[in-house]
């Protein structure tokens, strides 16, 4: 057994979001308290609910006094990051390495015995981010016996890692910082964006989320939710529409627990509602007429749960993601992704294995930003090049704009041409560091040095630059249209070339649905008994390219709404 020098002791570990601190107290031979004073963790995958490590894995240290702690299913990193600050403590407490590493395998919480189990429902609904979370809490406002299922260890999905920002239009809180705006213009907007490289968007499904955007948003207020303010996702895009939770704003990850976090609370502690975890939907089940009545589930443990839903299943499990097969037919196979690592299309495949209507949309959400310095998303707008050293947009737009041109050109990835003399913070921190040759990216003297090291045609990039340089002397870009203020010359003597690497969140296409959440079948049909939401059911929601922020947690939260609305046998909104 360890033996500390009693007192109070700091450790710190690296979490999702950076350091995380914690106080940890000791007597001769046992930890007796454990407090984390600061870290910048994810709500709800974090703290906050009965599940999130920073509740669970503290007692559990103090209780079993080991460190053998299991980490919490979909938030591994915060988790690690306890037990690695509370043995960071332990060793300023006088515990040695080996000490440590015994406390490691010291015997922790025993898993239950696997048991498989069938139960019986009314509602059961597949997935506890945004678009489940909506639909159990309506269905059991409706009267149902629901159980939510989940995949992981906690709620919140894609949306308690987004950047937590919802869309609305002509809102209370637009108005309030003097912003004009009007349904029909968004649904115009959302709908332009999405027929730009072909006929993608479903007209009705569309019309009737945008007359009911602010409804949503004025709902989640009632569970605790605040819209903190409105901005401009990019400084082209005209009017403000993205709502952003608190604590939010630009490009941020994590603030979507501001979103889930208090749905949780409003379906578990006002509603009583039932939430089953470390669960993945393996198989749906019909009867002899084809309606759907049930899902065969494994746990974590191995064991299988068998549940019959008497009024419907509900799927609103998430995208593809991290699935990287189904992705493979993208120009984005060496991407990286921000999804849960849950997202890989299971409830899409059940679905489509019992006739459900598989779109393979040929887009997705994309966004090619670099790993040094964090360019490409924010509002930069220097010379950006494909793989091959081609010139494809006009840099100053939506960064989804930028990608989508850059995904269409077949490439996997992007390269931002500098000489560091812009005037964007990101874009100078990355030219020094190519130049210095700490990160990856690459520096030259010569234009055509520079082609050899990110490996294109040297004559295509001299090309792409000499065109660039005549545009940028003239001060006006007759090939793609961008203003002749961010037309920045690029002038040595040193040029670099920072690379843009491709970052998959949001999948489109998947399981067709009407206006009701009904999934319909090949034949355009109704599957009874079957209804979907979010990411899962995406089809005729989205172009080839993403439109702005809040899209598609907004169309997630409505129509997992109207899908537990309908299971339950209430009236659509």
């Amino acid at each position: 057994m360890a033996k500390y020098v009693p007192g109070t002791y700091e450790g710190i570990g690296r979490g999702y979001r950076g350091k995380l601190i914690v106080n940890v107290a000791v007597t001769e031979e046992e930890i007796t308290d454990i407090n984390i004073i600061k870290h910048k963790e994810v709500r709800g995958l974090a703290w906050d609910l009965p599940t999130s490590p920073i509740e669970v894995i503290p007692p559990q240290i103090i209780k079993y006094q080991s460190l053998n702690i299991p980490l919490v299913n979909g938030a591994d990193l915060t988790s690690s990051a306890i037990l690695d600050a509370v043995a960071a403590a332990l060793k300023a407490a006088g515990a040695t390495d080996e000490d440590v590493e015994k406390l490691k395998e010291a015997p922790g919480p025993e898993a239950p015995e696997p048991k498989d189990e069938i139960r019986t429902v009314e509602i059961a609904v597949f997935g506890a981010g945004a678009g489940g979370l909506a639909a159990a809490i309506e269905a059991k406002e409706g009267g149902a016996d629901v159980v939510l299922i989940e995949k992981q260890g906690i709620t919140g999905g894609s949306t308690a890692r987004s950047g937590g920002k919802l869309l609305g239009a002509g809102t209370k809180w637009q108005k309030q910082q003097g912003i004009y705006d009007t349904k029909e213009m968004c649904y115009e907007y959302l709908m332009e964006v999405g027929n730009r490289r072909g006929d993608f968007m479903d007209a009705a499904k569309n019309r009737y989320l945008i007359e009911n955007l602010n409804e949503t948003l004025d709902w989640l207020t009632t569970m605790g939710y605040e819209v903190q303010d409105v901005e401009a996702i990019h400084v082209s895009m005209q009017p403000w529409r993205v709502h952003n939770s608190m604590g939010g704003g630009g490009q941020t990850n994590g603030q979507g627990g501001e979103i889930t976090t208090p749905m949780t609370h409003h379906y578990v502690d006002a509603l009583g509602g039932e939430i089953v975890y470390n669960t993945a939907l393996k198989e749906l089940l019909t009867d002899e007429d084809g309606k759907v009545n049930g899902a065969v589930c494994e746990r974590t443990d191995g064991s299988k749960l068998t549940v019959y839903a008497t009024k419907g299943v509900i799927l609103s499990t998430g995208g593809y993601a991290r699935n990287k097969e189904m992705c493979a037919r993208y120009p984005v196979a060496h991407y990286f992704s921000t999804a849960p690592k849950s997202n890989v299309g299971e409830g899409l495949m059940a679905a489509e294995k019992i006739g459900a209507r598989n779109f393979v949309h040929p887009g997705i959400q994309v966004v090619y930003t670099s790993l040094t310095c964090g360019i490409g998303i924010n509002d930069e707008s220097g010379l950006i090049v494909n793989q091959r050293g081609e010139r494809v947009v006009n840099e100053w737009s939506y960064q989804y704009h930028v990608s989508d041109a850059l995904a269409a050109s077949g490439s996997n990835c992007g390269w931002y041409i500098t000489s560091g003399e812009e005037p964007y913070g990101g874009v100078q921190y990355g030219f020094k560091q190519a130049v210095e040759g700490t990160s990856r990216d690459k520096a030259a003297d010569s234009i055509e040095e520079l082609a050899a090291m990110i490996k294109c045609d040297p004559a295509v990039l001299q090309a792409t630059y000499d065109r660039y340089t005549q545009l940028v002397a003239k001060g006006e870009d007759e090939d793609f249209g961008k203003p002749a203020r961010f037309l920045h010359p690029i002038d040595g003597p040193k040029y670099a070339a920072l690379r843009l690497h491709p970052c998959v969140t949001v999948t489109f296409g998947g399981l067709e649905t009407d206006i009701s959440a009904r999934v319909l079948d090949n034949e355009g049909k109704p599957i009874p008994g079957l209804y979907a939401a979010g990411e899962v059911a995406d089809t005729g929601m989205f172009g080839t390219e993403y439109p702005t922020c809040g899209t598609s947690i907004g169309g997630a939260l409505f129509y997992g709404r109207i899908a537990g609305r309908m299971a339950s046998g209430q009236s659509m909104l």
